[in-house]
């Protein structure tokens, strides 16, 4: 099992100082928990590890979206990676910097880039020609210029999930080497535009150091060339997608990953941006859920809990494992259980083949569930989204109310 921010003390499992029996008893399940003290730590032992570069570390608002989160990331240094309009208004009123932001995505509106200029971001990751023409236009009509970086599809397997690799020719993110320096020689003519670095981001939940190498040296190659076309790159946004060990998978270390990437970038002068999301939050969050029923057959039993697919999507759209333990400890004889939700859906599962000792009523815990549980969550069936509860030593705190139906229909209106 991966280490985990559960622990247990004197036959109770606690996060943080405060029993997870407690917290369930309090804010009822399905809930998401998280530890202010791993957020903090993890993104500081991630700082520490790049020191020798001195990053400037972008959260990758997607993977967790909190303001709550958001705030204390930003109360650490951070900046962030957005993808949205939408995320970059989480960051401001979660009191980040928006001149600390990079704005990622193939699909950036008009309205976006706007307000993105608007707030005078760091860079516009680039990933296509109608999109840097989209920009130089808005910029122009604001009379301000904007900061872009290419984003160079590298062309590098990330030996990860085929849904969450972005660094394949086939996928539809950035653009290939080849077009990249025909991009720069474009931007360099704009007047609205001004060439800051380059980006590249390859997938995520990657789990081996070699493509993070092999796409660092073809950006640094392609850094080295542009240089003698006299467009000089400032920064060297290495994206992110360092993943964790779920299961049993061996994931580089933070200082592994940070000194390959130190050996290739070698001396040249280039200010360096990293964008983790799952390596920093991940860890931090678990999702608490109770047994509604035991459903025992002859060729399989399930354990159904209150929690479901649009809670944690993950099981179900990448087949991803998580662990799952029981909060309450008796002596019952062990069975294998599929871990179901109520949804209508026979994708709708956290873990199959489980073995746990469970009874009715029981209290789950699906652990690493902080990056891309609730960001991912929806209301399909009509269910109302999770609360979300911050574990600050021995206090808690709300930092997301459960929703309640009227919060579901608001907006909705019958024909008159």
């Amino acid at each position: 099992m991966s280490k985990s921010m559960i622990y247990s003390k004197k036959g109770a499992f606690l996060i943080e100082n405060v029993p997870v029996k407690k917290l369930a008893d309090e804010y009822g399940t399905p809930a998401y928990v998280y530890s202010k003290k791993i957020i903090e730590d993890t993104f500081i032992n991630f700082k520490k590890s790049f020191i020798k570069l001195n990053p400037l570390v972008c959260f990758a608002v997607k993977a967790n979206s909190n303001i709550a989160i958001l705030n204390l990331l930003a109360k650490q240094g951070a900046g962030f990676d957005i993808v949205s309009g939408g995320e970059l208004k989480r960051v401001i009123a979660a009191k980040g910097d928006p001149k600390k932001l990079v704005f990622s995505g193939i699909g950036k509106s008009i309205e976006e880039i706007g307000l993105a200029i608007s707030h005078d971001i760091l860079a516009f990751n680039v990933e296509s020609e109608g999109e840097l023409y989209r920009i130089q236009s808005i910029a122009k009509s604001l009379n301000k210029k904007a900061a872009i970086s290419i984003r160079v599809n590298p062309n590098v397997d990330a030996k990860t999930h085929p849904y969450i690799s972005t660094g394949l020719k086939d996928n539809k993110f950035g653009v290939d080497e080849k077009k990249s320096i025909e991009l720069y020689l474009l931007a360099k003519n704009l007047d609205s535009i001004v060439i800051k670095g380059i980006d590249c981001h390859i997938g995520s939940q990657i789990t081996e150091i070699n493509p993070f190498i092999d796409s660092a040296k073809k950006l640094v190659a392609l850094i080295d060339h542009l240089k003698t076309l006299d467009i000089n790159i400032e920064h060297f946004d290495i994206g992110g997608g360092l993943g964790i060990n779920y299961k049993d998978e061996l994931p580089p270390s933070f200082s592994d990953y940070a000194d390959a990437i130190n050996q290739v970038i070698g001396n040249r002068k280039l200010k360096i941006i990293v964008e983790p999301g799952r390596s920093l939050i991940a860890k931090a969050g678990v999702l608490l859920t109770s047994i509604e029923y035991i459903k025992e057959g002859n060729s399989k039993n399930f354990a159904i809990v209150d929690a479901a697919m649009n809670d944690l999507m993950r099981p179900s759209l990448y087949d991803a494992y998580h662990e799952i333990i029981n909060i309450i400890s008796h002596n019952l004889d062990k069975k294998e259980y599929d871990i179901v939700g109520p949804v209508c859906e026979t994708g709708d599962f956290f873990g199959k083949n489980r073995l746990l000792s469970i009874k009715n009523k029981d209290l789950l815990a699906i652990l690493d569930t902080g990056a891309y549980g609730m960001s991912m969550s929806s209301n399909y069936n009509t269910r109302p989204r999770s609360v979300e509860i911050l574990v600050d030593n021995e206090k808690s705190h709300i930092i997301r109310e459960r929703e309640t139906f009227e919060h579901l229909i608001s907006g909705e209106s019958i024909l008159p």
